[in-house]
C-alpha cells in the first residue's frame, strides 16, 4: 500500500471512527492551542501586526527620554486628532492593498470631495455658487457612477451614490454640515466605482488609473474652492470631528460597548459552532481575550477622563472623537472582512486573482467594490484632515498624505502583495507614523528632516518585513 493511501489513526474522542477530511473543522481550540498557533504562525512567516507594535513601543520609549511631555496627558489625548485622518484613509487603503492593487488617488480624492462639501455649506447654494459645468458635471459624473454600478452589480455602491445624487438635486447638501458631509462620502463612492471600473473591467492598471487622478482631482479642488480655501472652525460638527471629545459619561459607555459588544459577540459566536460541532474556542480562551481587552479598555478610558488641560479651571477630558471614529471604523471593518462572504471573496481574490474567478468567485465586482471603499475612507480622510487643519486648503490630501496612509497600512502589517492584512493595521501604523513628529516636535532643535528619514526607515523597515516574511511562507 502506498504512503497516499495508508489509513489515518482515529481522531481523539471519534470512537475509533476515523476522521473526515474536514476534522480541523470541529477543533477545540484552549489557551494553549492559541498560543501554539500563535507562534505556528510566526515560524511560518506570517508576524501580523506584531513588529508594528514592537516599533510602536520602541518609540515611545525613545521619545519619553527625547521630552518628558511626551507621555503627558495633554500629548497622549492630541494624538488621535491628529492622526485619525491617516487611519481612516489607511483603512480603505487596506481593502484596495489586499487585492494587490493601489489607490494613489485616495489623498486627493478626500480633499477634492471635503472641498465639494465646504463649498456647498460656506455659499448656501451649491448650485448657484458653482459654474454650471462644473454643477452638471459632478451630477453627470456620479449619474455615470451608478450606470456602472448597477452594471457591475455593485448594487450598494450605486444606492450610496443615487442618494448623493438626490441630495445635490434637491439642495439639501447645502443645509448644513452633516448633509454636505455625508453628500461629500457618496462622491467619495462614485469616485471609487469609476476607478473600479477602469482598473477591473478596462484593464489599466491601478498605478496608472490612480496616478491620473490623482493629478485630476488636484485641478478639480481648485474650481471647486475657486482658488480660495475655505476655513472649518465655523461649522460645528465638522470642528469636533477631529477636535472635541466624549462626555466621561459616554467614554465608559462606549468603552463598555465595545468591550462588552465583543466579549457578548464572540461568546455567542462559540456557543453555536460548538453546538453545531464546528471549530471554536475554549471559554476560558474567550474570556481571557476578554479581560484583557476589558484591563486595556479601562485603564484608557479612566486616563482619558482625567483633565489633560494644564489649566486647571479649564477641564479637557473624555475619548476623543476622532479615537470614537476610527475605532468603530475598524470594528465595522473587520466584519465585513471577516464575518461575510464578500470579505472571505475578497481575501481569495487577494491571495489568487486567477483561482478565485475559477472558484466562481465575481473578480471584477470585488475589485470594484474594494475602489469603491476605498474611495469612500479617502473622502472621509479628507474631511478629517480639514477638521484638523481647520480648513480646506488648496492642497488638501495632497503631498505626503497619501504617502503616510499607505505607510500606515503597510507598517501596521499588510502586505504590499496583496492577500494578508487587517483593517487594524492601519490604526496601528497611524499611530507609528504620528508617534514621530509628535515626539520630534517636541525637541525643537531637531528639524523637519527628522521626520522625513525617521518615517522613511521605518517604512523600509516594514516594507523588508513584509518581503521576508512572504518568502519565508512561500518556503513552508
Amino acid at each position: 500500500m502506498s504512503a497516499t493511501s495508508e489509513t489515518a489513526p482515529p481522531a481523539q474522542g471519534s470512537g475509533g471512527d476515523q476522521p473526515s477530511s474536514f476534522s480541523l473543522d470541529v477543533e477545540h481550540q484552549t489557551i494553549r492551542g492559541a498560543l501554539q498557533a500563535y507562534v505556528g504562525k510566526l515560524r511560518s512567516g506570517d508576524p501580523g501586526a506584531l513588529p508594528s507594535v514592537m516599533g510602536l513601543v520602541v518609540l515611545v520609549i525613545i521619545f519619553a527620554q527625547v521630552s518628558d511631555r511626551f507621555l503627558t496627558k495633554n500629548n497622549i489625548g492630541n494624538l488621535p486628532g491628529q492622526g485619525a485622518y491617516i487611519a481612516v484613509i489607511g483603512m480603505g487603503l487596506v481593502f484596495v492593498l489586499l487585492l494587490g492593487e493601489i489607490d494613489l488617488s485616495a489623498g486627493t480624492t478626500g480633499g477634492m470631495c471635503a472641498a465639494f462639501a465646504a463649498r456647498a455649506i460656506f455659499t448656501g447654494d451649491l448650485h448657484g455658487a458653482w459654474p454650471s459645468f462644473l454643477y452638471w458635471s459632478l451630477v453627470v459624473f456620479m449619474l455615470a457612477a451608478i450606470a456602472i454600478g448597477v452594471w457591475l452589480k455593485a448594487w450598494s455602491g450605486a444606492a450610496v451614490v443615487a442618494v448623493g445624487v438626490a441630495l445635490v438635486l434637491t439642495g439639501l447638501v447645502d443645509n448644513g454640515a452633516a448633509w454636505a458631509i455625508a453628500t461629500a462620502v457618496m462622491l467619495g463612492a462614485g469616485v471609487g466605482i469609476v476607478t473600479g471600473f477602469l482598473v477591473a473591467k478596462v484593464g489599466i492598471p491601478s498605478f496608472i488609473v490612480t496616478l491620473a487622478l490623482f493629478l485630476a482631482w488636484q485641478g478639480v479642488l481648485l474650481f471647486e474652492l475657486n482658488s480660495q480655501p475655505i476655513g472649518t472652525t465655523d461649522y460645528e460638527l465638522w470642528y469636533k470631528l477631529a477636535n472635541a471629545n466624549l462626555s466621561n459619561t459616554w467614554s465608559w459607555v462606549f468603552t463598555l460597548v465595545v468591550v462588552g459588544g465583543y466579549v457578548g459577540f464572540t461568546l455567542w459566536k462559540n456557543i453555536s459552532a460548538q453546538r453545531q460541532g464546528l471549530a471554536h474556542d475554549a471559554i476560558s480562551l474567550v474570556l481571557l481575550r476578554g479581560g484583557v481587552l476589558a484591563a486595556v479598555g479601562i485603564v484608557v478610558t479612566y486616563l482619558a477622563t482625567q483633565n489633560r488641560n494644564t489649566n486647571p479651571y479649564l477641564v479637557i477630558s473624555g475619548i476623543p472623537w476622532a479615537a470614537v471614529i476610527a475605532i468603530s471604523l475598524m470594528i465595522a471593518c473587520s466584519l465585513a472582512l471577516t464575518k461575510t462572504t464578500w470579505g472571505r471573496h475578497l481575501y481569495a481574490t487577494g491571495g489568487n486573482a486567477e483561482a478565485a474567478r475559477r472558484a466562481g468567485i465575481d473578480v471584477v465586482h470585488i475589485k470594484v467594490t474594494a475602489f469603491t471603499i476605498c474611495s469612500a475612507f479617502g473622502a472621509f480622510g479628507g474631511i478629517l484632515l480639514a477638521s484638523t487643519s481647520h480648513a480646506v486648503s488648496l492642497d488638501l490630501g495632497a503631498g505626503n498624505i497619501l504617502l503616510f496612509s499607505v505607510a500606515a497600512a503597510v507598517i501596521g502589517g499588510t502586505s504590499l502583495f496583496g492577500g494578508r492584512g487587517k483593517p487594524r493595521d492601519a490604526v496601528i501604523g497611524a499611530l507609528v507614523i504620528v508617534i514621530i513628529p509628535n515626539g520630534l516636535g517636541l525637541k525643537p532643535n531637531l528639524g523637519v528632516q527628522y521626520q522625513q528619514v525617521i518615517t522613511g526607515v521605518v517604512l523600509l523597515a516594514a516594507a523588508a518585513v513584509d518581503a521576508i516574511s512572504r518568502k519565508r511562507s512561500q518556503r513552508t
